[in-house]
């Protein structure tokens, strides 16, 4: 961030055949370990009914292909991420998706051939990646250019010591994130991992959203980090995270109170999962919101090494745990795993956070937490008392009825238990200032 701030060409250009470099040997790493993992496949995918091991395998290759392809581009997106244009990605993206979607619906009314399906996404997916090469590529021409000069010894470095914890990070990650639907599918069997997507595709559309306001400030903090004292980077932080906790803490509250009826009306008991493994499910969703923050100021800030065990450490704990009670209590067992892997994060990081970033310590910051719950928990026994009587039995009308409930009486609670706090007095004179503009434009 500081030489973008700075504006010092020639040590992006230094940085940037550095990542590309190391972007390389990253993808060969992912190649190599994804085709060692082939002959595993039917012990990873158990139960994979109507499916042979040349089709498991095939289908499995595409996805690879999909990954380590993505390693030769994704490096440039650096650059457009640290001058804080973010959108750049964003809209690249969302275009991707759509054309992407639009043609599988089609192959899929015309030809319903799971392979074609998967094939028409590694196609648009690869064109994107050309498109986004060569369009990077005139946006910024000096990454063409051959007199670069390598970095110095003493940044090299640093940012091996950054990347080497950075990898321990995203191994703990994997191994508490990725293992999940593993797990399912092992213990249990393909067709509950099945139903399990349901939830995850609902969550994740909600999730995926609110990620995208949320990851795309990662560049700002990072320049804000790079020029600006400590006070006003724990003053935007302490916004950041009010922020998160708001609109996490009212869809966590929604969907812990509609996502089963949702499930329901869509699709029909048959596909419902317990109520138990859900809730799990919904409170890990909630701390993620918490972990989320704390993650991206992290990663702005260049942490990586306080806590480079950190998640390791969470993937080992989700491991253990979720493969010792799905044998005793099913699926319900794979998210108390997920719920206290987590906490370890969002027990951990802020200490590390506030010591290392803001001098600090992280009583305030626990203290706030405790608080911002009581809305959620609040809302939710409210809202459980009046959706016995209003939608006993899932209907559409009940539904709706129930969603503008929860988003009134959590809202205005939440608004009414803070708006005294400076986070809230921030954004309410932020939003105030840009409504007297437009008043005056008018």
């Amino acid at each position: 961030y500081s030489p973008v701030a700075e504006k010092d060409t020639d040590t992006v250009k230094s940085y940037m055949l550095f990542y590309r470099r190391a972007y390389r040997y990253i993808a060969l790493m992912v190649a190599v370990i994804g085709l060692v993992l082939i002959p595993f496949l039917p012990v990873i995918c158990k139960n994979s009914v109507g499916l042979s091991r040349n089709e498991l395998t095939l289908y499995y290759l595409i996805f690879l292909f999909n990954t380590v392809s993505t390693y030769f581009v994704s490096y440039k997106y650096s650059l457009v991420n640290a001058e804080q244009r973010n959108y750049i990605q964003t809209n690249i993206n969302t275009i991707t998706k759509v054309i992407t979607v639009f043609f599988q619906i089609l192959v899929l009314l015309f030809s319903s051939s799971f392979l074609m399906y998967l094939l028409t996404d590694a196609f648009v997916q690869l064109i994107q990646k050309i498109f986004v090469s060569r369009y990077l590529d005139r946006l910024y021409p000096y990454l063409k250019d051959r007199d670069i000069l390598p970095l110095s010894q003493e940044k090299t470095r640093e940012i091996w010591k950054k990347t080497r914890a950075l990898v321990l990070h995203r191994v703990g990650d994997m191994l508490r994130l990725q293992t999940d639907t593993v797990i399912i599918s092992s213990f249990l069997e393909v067709a509950v991992a099945g139903l399990v997507d349901n939830y995850i595709m609902v969550v994740g559309c909600v999730s995926n959203f609110v990620g995208i306001m949320f990851n795309s400030v990662i560049s700002a903090f990072g320049n804000l980090i790079a020029t600006e004292d400590k006070k006003k980077q724990y003053d935007l932080f302490l916004v950041y995270r009010f922020c998160a906790v708001w609109l996490y803490g009212f869809s966590a509250t929604g969907f812990i109170l509609l996502l089963t009826p949702l499930i329901y009306l869509w699709l029909g008991e048959h596909w419902i999962l317990p109520a138990s493994a859900v809730s799990l499910f919904l409170i890990d969703y909630y701390f993620k919101g918490e972990r989320i923050v704390l993650s991206n100021f992290k990663t702005a800030a260049g942490v990586f090494e306080q806590d480079k065990y950190l998640s390791m450490l969470q993937g080992i704990v989700n491991l253990i745990i979720s493969i010792v009670l799905v044998r005793k209590i099913g699926l319900t067992g794979i998210y108390v795993g997920t719920v206290v892997s987590g906490l370890i994060a969002n027990i951990t990081k802020p200490v590390i956070i506030y010591r290392v970033c803001f001098n600090k310590n992280a009583f305030s910051y626990f203290a706030d937490s405790v608080k911002y719950m009581l809305i959620p928990a609040v809302t939710i026994i409210i809202c459980f008392l009046l959706k016995n009587r209003i939608m006993s039995v899932p209907t559409m009308s009940g539904f709706l009825i129930m969603a503008l409930i929860i988003t009134i009486l959590f809202n205005t609670a939440f608004i009414l238990a803070f708006h005294k706090s400076a986070p809230f007095r921030y954004l309410y004179g932020i939003a105030a200032g840009k409504l007297h503009r437009g008043t005056e434009r008018s």
